[in-house]
C-alpha cells in the first residue's frame, strides 16, 4: 500500500506553498493523514467556494497568508519553518487568464519560484523540494506521442511560456547551487515535476473545464464548451499528488549515487487510454450525474494545444510508479465528490478521506527496476 512508504512524512515539517489552491488542498489534507507537520504559504484561497475552507485545513495547518513574490516574506517563513520537505505549487494556473494577465503570471510563476529556491539558499536550509511545473512546459508540436523530460522546452502562451522557464531556472540552481554530488556542502535535493491535465473534485477555478461543468449542471443549464476536440491527459489530482509524495522520499533517501538520478524532471501523466477529448469527458461527467446537455461556442476560444501527451517511463522505472484510476474511474470519482458536495456538504471531509484512502489502498508499485 501506498501509505507505508509514505510515513516517512509523520512528524516531519512539510511547507506547501499554494496550499489554499485545489491541488494544495488535497496535498495538505493528505499529509495532515500522514501525520506530517503542515505549513502552507499562499494568498487567500483563490475561489469561492474553495477545498481549502470546504474541509476547514487552517485548523489543521499553519498557514503563512502572504504572496510569494514578496521575497523578504517568502525567506522569514522558510526560516522560522525550517522544514524539512517543500512542495512548491503556488501559481497562476489558467491559461486563459494568461492571455488577461501576462506580466502577473510571469512574476508570480518565474519570480515566486526563483523567490523559494533563493530562501533555502540564503538560509542555508538542508531540505528536499519538489517543484511542480506543467506537462505544458514543453514546445509543443502536436505530436501522436508523448513527450520525454529531455524534449525541448516552450509556450505559445505566457502560462506554458512561464513553465518552461521555470524548469530552466530550476536547472540552473540545481547545478549552480543544490549540485547532487555535492549534497554533504549544501543539503538541498531540488528536482521538478510534470503532470497533465489534473481534475478532482473541490476545484472551482474559472475558465477550467470540470468545475465549468459543474456550475453549468448544478444551474440545469446546458454546458457550454469553446474546445471539443482537443485532447488532454486527465487524470484525477491524487495520481501526481501521489507521485509528488513518492518522489519526496526518494529524494529524502537517496544516497550519492542515486541522488543524481533523483534529482531531475519527472513527468506524472496517466495512460495512454485516458487521452481524450474536452466533448468524451463532458459526455463523461454527463453520463455520471445522471443529467445534461452538451452545447458547443467554438469562436470563444483562444489559442490552445489540440494534442498533448507526455511520457511517464521515466517514474516508472526509478520510482515505480504508475497511474492507478483509469479514465471512467477518474471521472466517477470527480462527480462524486461534487454531488456529495451539493447533497450533503457536512460530510465532504469524510469522503474526501475515503478517496484518499482508496487511493492509496489500489496502488501497487510496480517493481520496475528490480
Amino acid at each position: 500500500m501506498l501509505n507505508n512508504i509514505l510515513n516517512i512524512y509523520k512528524d516531519r515539517k512539510v511547507l506547501i506553498s499554494g496550499n489554499t489552491g485545489f491541488k494544495g488542498s488535497w496535498l495538505c489534507q493528505w499529509l495532515i493523514n500522514l501525520g506530517a507537520e503542515v505549513y502552507g504559504i499562499a494568498l487567500d484561497p483563490p475561489t469561492n467556494p474553495s477545498m481549502f475552507k470546504k474541509l476547514e485545513l487552517e485548523k489543521h495547518c499553519k498557514w503563512y497568508n502572504t504572496d510569494i513574490r514578496n521575497f523578504n516574506n517568502v525567506r522569514k517563513v522558510i526560516e522560522e519553518v525550517r522544514p524539512e520537505f517543500i512542495f512548491h505549487l503556488a501559481a497562476q494556473s489558467l491559461i486563459r487568464l494568461s492571455y488577461d494577465s501576462p506580466l502577473e503570471t510571469l512574476d508570480t510563476n518565474i519570480m515566486g519560484t526563483v523567490n523559494i529556491l533563493e530562501a533555502v539558499r540564503q538560509t542555508h536550509l538542508s531540505t528536499n523540494m519538489v517543484v511542480v511545473t506543467s506537462d505544458k512546459c514543453y514546445e509543443n508540436q502536436e505530436w501522436l506521442f508523448g513527450y520525454r523530460e529531455n524534449d525541448h522546452l516552450g509556450g505559445y502562451d505566457p502560462y506554458s511560456a512561464s513553465k518552461g522557464a521555470v524548469e530552466i531556472i530550476v536547472s540552473s540552481y540545481r547545478r549552480s547551487f543544490f549540485n547532487p554530488m555535492n549534497f554533504e556542502i549544501h543539503g538541498v535535493n531540488v528536482c521538478s515535476a510534470r503532470a497533465g491535465n489534473v481534475i478532482g473534485g473541490g476545484d472551482w477555478s474559472q475558465d477550467r473545464i470540470v468545475p465549468d461543468c459543474i456550475r453549468f449542471l448544478e444551474e440545469n443549464t446546458p454546458i457550454i464548451i469553446r474546445n471539443p476536440l482537443a485532447t488532454r491527459p486527465w487524470q484525477h489530482v491524487l495520481e501526481p499528488l501521489g507521485a509528488y509524495l513518492i518522489l519526496g522520499t526518494k529524494l529524502f533517501s537517496s544516497d550519492t549515487k542515486e541522488r543524481e538520478k533523483y534529482c531531475s524532471a519527472f513527468n506524472f501523466g496517466p495512460v495512454i487510454s485516458s487521452n481524450r477529448t474536452v466533448e468524451v469527458l463532458v459526455q463523461e461527467i454527463i453520463k455520471n450525474w445522471g443529467k445534461g446537455e452538451l452545447k458547443f461556442n467554438i469562436g470563444d476560444a483562444v489559442h490552445e494545444a489540440t494534442l498533448l501527451n507526455i511520457s511517464s517511463d521515466k517514474a516508472y522505472h526509478l520510482l515505480q510508479w504508475h497511474p492507478v484510476w483509469r479514465f471512467e474511474e477518474t471521472i466517477k470519482n470527480t462527480v462524486l465528490w461534487y454531488k456529495e458536495n451539493m447533497e450533503n456538504p457536512k460530510g465532504i471531509l469524510d469522503l474526501t478521506n475515503n478517496q484518499i484512502k482508496k487511493y492509496s489502498e489500489e496502488f501497487k508499485f510496480t517493481n520496475a527496476n528490480s
